[in-house]
């Protein structure tokens, strides 16, 4: 079946079955390689993407339920205003360690961002809980986000996934 889809902001039309993942649709058919296979049961969090704003779990939504919504993945969030203030706290205090899980770190961190632009510690574990970093990169993660709100980064606890 043929699908149109917005992504990043452009229409693209794939041909796959309507069970497909969209994290395959995205790796396999539009070679968009940011987004990451993780798990593939939606617990580990490094096939984040957004539709319509929202975070989502790439790997278990199928093509065939994004319909209109307008996705957009780790190659377009810099293009918001949150997305380039997460990506530059991201590399300023230098939260990657191996890397692999960071495009789903990204992409909650910028979530949480847009929606609550001065978020609380719970908050922050909230939003970040079931995006792990099997390097454990959390007290990093945390004061990212807290420097791309703008808000005080000495606090280094862990945020828990």
């Amino acid at each position: 079946m043929r699908y149109s889809i917005l992504i990043n902001g452009k229409r693209r039309s794939v041909e796959c079955d309507a069970d497909t993942p969209l994290l395959w649709v995205l790796r396999d058919e539009l070679r968009l390689m940011g987004t990451k296979f993780g798990c593939g049961i939606a617990l580990c969090g490094a096939c984040t993407v957004h539709l319509n704003g929202t975070p989502a779990r790439a790997c278990v939504t199928p093509i065939s339920s994004v319909g209109e919504a307008a996705v957009v993945t780790i190659e377009g969030i810099g293009e918001t205003e949150w997305g380039r203030k997460v990506k530059e706290a991201w590399l300023a205090l230098d939260v990657m360690q191996c890397g692999y899980c960071q495009a789903g770190q990204v992409m909650a961190a910028t979530a949480l961002l847009t929606r609550n632009p001065r978020p609380s510690d719970g908050e922050i574990d909230s939003a970040m809980r079931g995006c792990i970093c099997r390097c454990g990169t959390y007290p990093r993660i945390r004061a990212a986000i807290k420097q791309a709100a703008g808000l005080p980064t000495a606090d280094t606890r862990e945020v828990r996934p």
